[in-house]
């Protein structure tokens, strides 16, 4: 069934924001077919960027988009990360294909979505700035404006609008959305530099008593260094003083690794904020729009795409009738208690990183090293951070697995069919999978399911979502 775009709309979904989230999400609805328009208030492509953690979850997201390889590609896959002291927590075990986090610049990530978005017709304008939102029981409309200049606005209509522009979302702002939190650390530095040695281990971290810093590298001589001076406290749009930086690293890692030529510095302030509802009518927010969290444990952008895999859909399904606009409460009912988790989480070990005294930082890696001891400790917290291990709100009597994330199955052999349960989730919708000799039940509604069966001997059928969560699962015998 083709999408419905009546003369009054100049599209069936805006999307505000070319960040990680806005671009697998427009990406994703002009996969399903969904005329979508993403606005985006730069008039180029960044060359810088913020993130570089790709945890699995989000891997095995891009996967499902057969991105994942081509990402791996342009950066380091580690096995490990480092938080505090001696501790490194290992990965390999995590229940995925890919155990492990993978270091890459954002950019990279940016790039593989926006070639993916176009590929499938999603249509880019840059240089456009929302001042306002207007909805009513048909659509949404949004006023955009050149990013610079004099220009008047434009108005253009959607039946559904969604804010992925940051943490400064002028669609939240228009809609007059509160974004309750707090500000955790100010003045922080960054610098892109070049270094006379290379450190021994990147990403790496270290808090003292002067602060922390962060280095992370871009794999091509340029290296991310992030640090916090205890005690300063200058506004965002103050330079970096290169001598401070250098001072902040020289404390935490006993060298500043000799850090020159800087061809970018910046400074923020980390907030802890959340949006009550992460829907208003017709106007959806994803990302950093919605939530924003210390960069602590990198899973800002991670949460960020991870929203956007599980609205997608949905739209896409809404907009093309095969389900009604009520599944899209189901967005913020998922996903507001993720962010709440990671806002939690995030903050946590921020705070831990700021511990300011030799017995506070000591106590502090001794209840590190304690955790690591603790294999069901360790377990659970890989779980979270690689996002292997959020799941979502069950019915009660529900099958174990509904909720939860359905891992990556390998299917029985067939010519030209898919071997693994993602490959065959790249169809964006419903997947049945079967166990070997069981029956397939007559289709239901109107959202098209196809179906596999599994190569395991497991005789647990399940009904798996477009974004890779079990629906519903039931013990069958074979038929």
């Amino acid at each position: 069934m083709s999408p419905r775009t009546d003369p009054p709309f100049d599209a069936d979904v805006l999307v505000v924001g070319a960040g990680p989230t806005g671009l697998l999400l427009a990406g994703d609805l002009a996969a399903a077919g969904v005329r979508v328009v993403l606005l985006e208030r730069r008039d180029q492509e960044s060359n810088l960027t913020r993130a570089f953690a790709v945890h699995a979850r989000t891997l095995e997201v891009l996967d499902i988009r057969s991105l994942a390889e081509r990402l791996l590609a342009t950066g380091d896959f580690l096995s490990g990360i480092r938080f505090f002291g001696p501790t490194r927590a290992d990965l390999t075990a995590l229940p995925s294909r890919f155990a492990g986090v993978l270091m890459t610049p954002q950019y990279e990530t940016e790039r593989l979505l926006e070639e993916r978005a176009v590929e499938h017709g999603a249509e880019i304008r840059r240089g456009a700035r929302v001042t306002g939102v207007r909805q009513d029981a048909d659509g949404v409309t949004l006023d955009v404006g050149p990013a610079e200049g004099d220009g008047g606005p434009l108005a253009l209509r959607a039946r559904y609008a969604v804010g992925a522009d940051g943490v400064h979302s002028a669609v939240r702002q228009a809609l007059g959305m509160p974004f309750p939190g707090r500000s955790v650390l100010r003045s922080v530095m960054l610098a892109d530099v070049r270094m006379d040695t290379a450190p021994g281990e990147v990403p790496a971290f270290r808090g003292v008593a002067e602060g922390f810093a962060f280095v992370a590298s871009f794999g091509d001589g340029w290296y991310r260094v992030i640090a916090w001076e205890r005690g300063s406290d200058l506004p965002a749009d103050a330079p970096v003083d290169m001598d401070s930086l250098r001072a902040v690293t020289r404390a935490a890692f006993g060298t500043d690794f000799g850090m020159r030529d800087a061809r970018w510095t910046s400074r923020f302030h980390s907030d802890e904020r959340q949006v009550p509802r992460y829907r208003d009518g017709r106007v959806f927010l994803a990302g950093d729009a919605a939530h924003v969290h210390s960069p602590a444990g990198g899973m800002g952008m991670n949460t960020g795409m991870q929203d956007a895999a599980n609205l997608g859909w949905k739209l896409a399904a809404v907009v093309k009738g095969q389900a009604d606009d009520g599944l899209l409460d189901s967005y913020h009912d998922e996903r507001h208690p993720v962010g709440r988790l990671v806002l939690r989480a995030s903050g946590g070990l921020v705070r831990a990183a700021l511990a300011n005294s030799r017995a506070t930082r000591g106590l502090r890696n001794a209840a590190i090293l304690g955790a690591y001891l603790t294999p069901f400790a360790v377990r659970r917290a890989a779980l979270f951070v690689s996002g292997l291990g959020i799941h979502y709100p069950a019915p009660p009597g529900s099958h174990p697995l509904v909720g939860h994330r359905a891992p990556d199955l390998p299917l029985a052999e067939r010519d030209g069919a898919p071997a693994r349960l993602y490959e065959a989730l790249r169809a964006g919708t419903y997947v049945r999978v079967l166990p070997r000799g069981a029956n397939a039940p007559a289709a239901t509604g109107k959202f098209p399911v196809i179906t596999v069966t599994r190569a395991d001997a497991s005789g647990t059928s399940l009904l798996v979502r477009p974004d890779a969560y079990v629906e519903q699962a039931a013990e069958m015998s074979p038929g």
